[in-house]
């Protein structure tokens, strides 16, 4: 089984879905939108890096 094969395995059925009262979302975009949040925190939250000083 090549890299590609193990990457699409299983994109043939159907999606799985979460509903939570009105709001329906699949778990495909739920995790994608769990990284970009966790992506977004750590870019604010780590520092820059810092010039160092030419003395």
């Amino acid at each position: 089984m090549t890299t590609t094969t193990a990457l699409t395995a299983g994109l043939d059925g159907p999606a799985r879905y979460l509903t939570w009262g009105p709001i329906q979302i699949s778990v495909a975009n739920l995790v994608t939108i769990g990284i970009i949040v966790v992506l977004f925190v750590l870019a604010v939250v780590l520092p820059f890096p810092k010039p160092r000083d030419r003395r």
